[in-house]
């Protein structure tokens, strides 16, 4: 009795890899976590202050269905000074995570059959969120030579009277990379009067070379953002969408009927991670370069193939294609056989698949752990055994 589109969501198999590799450790099994996106540092100290505080104060109602002013003052203080660019606090949406704010966004957007334009590989839950509301995924599989990044001239000749926006992402969740300027200037001058969705939630998680956002390039975007990865907020819930002034009484509608409003006490601590100490955020970006550069040339020492290196987020995409060609299969094998959860490439579109995503979200002595059996594993040639036997 239940409609077609939720019949028919695929299951977010990092999920599925998790949840099976926390069995695994009930058992007693040594597992080591290279799946799963979330920063292993706990949220910094002032943080979690400001939340007690905000708590202890009283401040536990309803708030502004756009979220508290004082944040959403603090979000555009924020785009201004890292990017230079002005927002109105008025042109802000404060939601429980980034998700429900792509959920208000494309329930705002999208009518039945518009298209929206997205790279293959793309983070999971894009597609279904587009399905989920009667939109249709338009598919741009992307060049491994370049990263799989989008290229303007790739989103130009996909735009046609059905497209509704093109979404992108970056630092990008599977690949790693970070779109430069001239892609995003590009990006903007093809795109005309069609809006860009911009998922810059791992925006200051840049290891080389320059970040951006895309409202440097053009007011006719939408962006999406939050606490979770930068200031290793995941389970707090807190994010914000970005969004043209005109729109916005819309998705406030939205918001009120679904959602009414944020927690009140994880805005104030939104606040304290904008406006209070950084020297913790900025060690954690060190420590996750110097884990990047090791797992990279770990991989490529191991076997694997990574045509252009990952410079932001935390995710290496590598290429596994001559242990497998199944790579839910070859995710599933190596975590029962040496306890190593990674993600398969498959989650994320058909463009990965033969894939395989590690996650450096995890201490560099972990990770050389799950190397060392990672090696010795496939050395062995146990994996293309156990996948040939399914």
């Amino acid at each position: 009795m239940l409609s077609e589109k939720v019949e028919n969501i695929p299951p977010f198999y990092v999920m599925e890899v998790l949840e099976r590799a926390q069995q695994l450790e009930e058992q007693g099994r040594s597992i080591i976590h290279l799946e799963i996106g979330e920063p292993d540092q706990p949220t910094a100290p002032h943080i979690c202050d400001a939340a007690k505080e905000a708590m202890c104060a009283g401040n536990t109602r309803y708030t502004h269905s756009q979220g508290l002013i004082e944040l959403r003052q603090a979000i555009a203080r924020s785009y201004h000074d890292r990017f230079d660019v002005d927002i109105s606090p008025d042109q802000i949406i404060v939601t429980s995570g980034t998700s429900p704010a792509m959920l208000l966004l494309f329930l705002a957007m999208i009518d039945p059959r518009d298209e929206i334009i997205m790279s293959n590989p793309h983070y999971a839950c894009y597609p279904n969120f587009v399905n989920t509301v009667g939109g249709v995924p338009d598919f741009i599989y992307t060049n491994e030579d370049n990263g799989f990044m989008l290229q303007p001239e790739e989103v130009a000749a996909h735009i046609n009277p059905r497209t509704k926006a093109i979404l992108i992402n970056s630092p990008s969740n599977p690949t790693g990379q970070v779109l430069p300027d001239a892609t995003l200037r590009g990006l903007a001058e093809i795109a005309g009067d069609i809006p860009i969705i911009s998922d810059e939630i791992y925006q200051g998680l840049v290891y080389e070379g320059e970040e951006h956002t895309i409202l440097e390039y053009t007011d006719n975007a939408f962006v999406l953002n939050g606490f979770s990865k930068l200031y290793a907020m995941t389970g707090w819930r807190l994010g914000y969408l970005i969004a043209p002034e005109r729109y916005i009484r819309t998705l406030q509608k939205i918001q009120q009927n679904l959602f009414i409003s944020t927690n009140a006490f994880v805005q104030y601590a939104g606040i304290a991670a904008l406006e209070g100490p950084q020297e913790l955020t900025e060690e954690m970006v060190d420590t996750y370069n110097k884990r990047r550069l090791y797992l990279i040339g770990r991989l490529k020492d191991i076997g694997f193939e990574i045509k252009v290196e990952p410079k932001g987020a935390y995710y290496v995409l590598a290429d596994a294609r001559k242990f497998g060609e199944d790579s839910l299969k070859m995710s599933r094998q190596i975590l029962e056989d040496i306890g190593v959860a990674i993600t398969p490439g498959i989650d994320f579109g058909q463009g990965a698949e033969g894939h395989l995503r590690f996650s450096y979200a995890n201490s560099l002595e972990n990770i050389m752990e799950g190397m060392d059996r990672l090696e010795r594993y496939l050395k062995e040639g146990k994996l293309k055994e156990s996948t040939q036997n399914q």
